[in-house]
């Protein structure tokens, strides 16, 4: 019986880098995307499924795990890597766009949740990998609302480790830097005029590969070029423990 995989933001960069990784490895994969044109080209490329569809609605998560269980009757991997930049200014603050970007970012991930838990169950437990980025662990005064959705993220994947293991559901996140993808054209000429190491979206799939087939949950690995993937670990609070 072959894996089922489930990915968002399948259209380009790390999410079709997983696609690729996970079907040459005999995985069937469900792809999502708002980019109707990439995400059927890549479904074709992979021999998978798509749906092409907004994963700040909630809808469209609901719908990505009815086509999963329609298709393939289950559902195993789950890779939420929906993202956007944020590009709000406080000084001219825009409601709209806050909003856009948090239901992408954030609110997609906990729909993405919600809507694959049960068939999760239902084929015997699985494993969600959620894209944060490393900017989920520091802050990044260029872009302060993408910085503080992806925090909420690795906040929400800490929370549910205990939750989804009832269910025989592993999480955990990847936060790599720069990444040479299409999230990030419009700053990479700057990026490496400035020297800064780049990410393949290979690279990035490589550790989410790694991170699906890990028996442990809570995982959040930082993901940086010229280095092997490193699990981050949260300073411990005074008189309790830290993880």
């Amino acid at each position: 019986m072959s894996t089922v995989a489930l990915i968002t933001g399948a259209a380009s960069g790390i999410g079709a880098a997983v696609a690729r990784r996970l079907a040459a490895g005999g995985a069937d994969c469900v792809l999502v995307d708002r980019d109707a044109e990439g995400v059927e080209r890549v479904g074709k490329e992979v021999s998978g499924a798509w749906l092409v569809g907004d994963v700040s609605s909630e809808d469209t998560s609901v719908r990505a795990v009815a086509l999963a269980d329609e298709r393939y009757g289950r559902l195993d991997l789950v890779h939420l890597n929906a993202g956007t930049n944020g590009g709000v200014d406080f000084s001219a603050f825009d409601p709209e766009r806050y909003r856009t970007v948090m239901g992408i970012n954030a609110d997609s991930v906990v729909y993405g949740v919600a809507a694959a838990l049960p068939l999760l169950k239902r084929s015997g437990g699985g494993s969600i990998v959620v894209t944060s980025s490393m900017a989920g662990l520091v802050g990044f005064g260029p872009d302060p609302i993408y910085s503080m959705s992806k925090h909420a993220v690795i906040g929400l994947v800490r929370a549910l480790v205990e939750p989804l293991a009832a269910a025989g559901v592993r999480i955990g996140a990847v936060c790599p830097g720069f990444t040479d993808t299409p999230l990030i054209a419009p700053a990479k000429d700057f990026l490496v005029a400035a020297g800064l190491p780049m990410l393949t979206a290979d690279e990035v799939a490589a550790a989410v590969d790694g991170l699906f087939r890990e028996e442990s949950s809570g995982t959040v690995l930082v993901v940086q070029s010229g280095m092997e993937p490193t699990p981050y670990r949260h300073a411990d609070l005074p008189g309790m423990g830290g993880g």
